[in-house]
């Protein structure tokens, strides 16, 4: 039955801190476990250079060595790992089957951990800088530019957020859009017009992040109206147009809101599925933390074994 011959208590869907953590648990609770590690095992933490934030570790550690520390313990405790992509999942009876490359799996619980993709603009050389001085979360890398000059790149709420908590660490908070108001709503645009820290550049699109072996230097902004550009000089750039949730794979088979997160139950990681949980950035938009994925993550080890205790 499936590529292993058999169904798996638990089958993981990503590799990030939210899945690396649900596998401890899951294992550590007597419960076979696979994890399907996806094209990018570890997931947005592998584009991040220091991490300063994740608690234990005073002396900083990178993204990567975070979550290969992670990914050694879940395998140290006995977590199986296929790196494969899951194209399909049928969850309409259990045991739940995935589709992967390989073939198709079994399993009687369900964690999704597939996380969220931050939005990007496209541009070539943003992409060339990411981790060097462009970033998509300033509650991840905003103390890195403390008493220095960056840019938010976006209009609606995320931007406004991302700006004012920039605010804390840098000098000046430039708030790039391109439009003449903000599409926030309106109580985060009044923080935004009354803290003297940010200055809006209205009319602008990033045209151009500048830079050089060090990281960024500044950014070339473009009037959409008039295609006049001008050279700001700025240490960082934060794009901030959304995050898109991992879900596509899902084929619809699970309630998700407005935003397309997954829903899970209140003080839960349950789905609308019984026997399916999410867990980290799948199903938060708030908070995107490796802290937080990895408490998500640990909440639905635990509650996918105690499902299983409750099944004949």
């Amino acid at each position: 039955m499936g590529a292993t011959g058999y169904a798996k208590d638990v089958i993981i869907i990503g590799g990030g801190p939210a899945g690396y953590a649900a596998a401890i648990y899951a294992v550590r609770a007597g419960r076979s476990t696979l994890l399907i590690e996806g094209l990018q095992p570890g997931g947005q933490l592998t584009t991040t250079t220091d991490v300063e934030n994740y608690p234990g570790f005073a002396i900083p550690i990178t993204g990567p060595e975070l979550m290969t520390a992670m990914r050694d313990q879940a395998k140290r405790v006995g977590t199986e790992y296929i790196n494969d992509v899951v194209e399909s999942v049928d969850l309409s009876q259990r045991p739940f089957k995935v589709r992967v490359g390989m073939g198709e799996l079994e399993a009687r619980t369900l964690i999704i951990a597939t996380g969220a993709t931050a939005k990007y603009l496209g541009l070539e050389s943003e992409q060339t800088f990411i981790g060097r001085g462009v970033s998509a979360c300033a509650t991840c890398d905003g103390f890195f530019y403390r008493g220095r000059r960056v840019a938010v790149i976006g209009g609606g709420d995320t931007a406004a957020e991302e700006a004012l908590y920039l605010t804390n660490h840098a000098k000046e908070v430039l708030l790039v859009h391109r439009r003449g108001e903000l599409r926030a709503s309106q109580i985060m645009a009044g923080r935004v017009q009354k803290n003297n820290k940010i200055t809006p550049k209205w009319h602008r699109e990033l045209d151009e992040v500048l830079g050089d072996e060090t990281g960024v230097t500044g950014v070339r902004l473009r009037d959409p109206r008039t295609n006049e550009t001008e050279v700001l000089d700025l240490d960082g750039v934060f794009v901030a147009i959304g995050h898109r949730p991992n879900t596509d794979f899902l084929g619809g088979q699970l309630a998700l809101n407005d935003a397309g997160y997954l829903i899970t139950a209140p003080d839960s990681t349950r789905t609308s599925v019984d026997g399916v949980f999410a867990a980290g950035d799948v199903q938060d938009s708030v908070f995107r933390q490796a802290v937080t994925a990895a408490g998500t993550g640990a909440m639905a080890g635990i509650e996918a074994s105690r499902f299983l205790e409750e099944q004949p």
